[in-house]
């Protein structure tokens, strides 16, 4: 069965080069992010969110208006993709301008990463939660980052330059930034927990 696959903006730092959205099942735009889509002449499949932010809500799309203030517009459109079948979700836009999006961007993440494939990409890098063994090829000489949310335990890694073994991370007291790959494959286990993967770009 064909994995439908979903492409999100949120109202972060807009991208400064888009993947191929014909790539994609739906392109989504979550409220002040269609205001990118509007300006770059893109129309997405369908516009959802609060509508706080937008400049202008489209007649030409579809509109789903979510006005719940107890969930975020990024996880009430992600509930809306996960009823209409899509488990593979790449994010634009979730990162930069105001940090506390990011944080709550990465909260809601958690919530989700045992239901959906949820992968962040931003100008400088990629990054996503993984499950307890993760193996990612062609990456070599590039930083990577561990980070637990907030621990992750009986970590161990093949194919980086500072590797662990069956070690603990706690976030606020040691965490894995600024690792770098020394192989083209690395290879990442754990055993409890949550563990964020930073990838740069080059």
């Amino acid at each position: 069965m064909k994995i439908k696959k979903a492409f999100i903006l949120l109202n972060g730092s807009e991208p400064s080069v888009f993947p191929n959205l014909s790539e994609y099942d739906i392109v989504c735009a979550i409220d002040g992010a269609y205001n990118h889509f509007e300006k770059n002449n893109i129309f997405p499949d369908l516009v959802t969110g609060d509508f706080d932010s937008i400049n202008t809500i489209p007649n030409t799309v579809e509109v789903v208006n979510t006005p719940d203030q107890n969930y975020t517009d990024f996880d009430k459109a992600l509930l809306i993709l996960k009823e209409r079948g899509y488990f593979h979700i790449d994010v634009y836009g979730g990162s930069g301008k105001e940090h506390d999006h990011f944080l709550g961007n990465i909260s809601t993440a958690i919530q989700w990463k045992n239901t959906l494939k949820i992968t962040f990409f931003d100008d400088f890098g990629t990054y996503f939660f993984i499950e307890k063994s993760f193996e990612i090829n062609n990456i070599k000489n590039r930083t990577i980052s561990l980070i637990p949310l907030p621990t992750a335990t009986n970590i161990s890694t093949k194919g980086l330059k500072y590797a662990l073994k069956n070690e603990d991370l706690m976030f606020g007291e040691r965490i894995g930034t600024r690792n770098k790959a020394s192989e083209n494959t690395v290879e990442i286990s754990f055993e409890t927990g949550n563990l964020l993967i930073y990838i740069s770009n080059k």
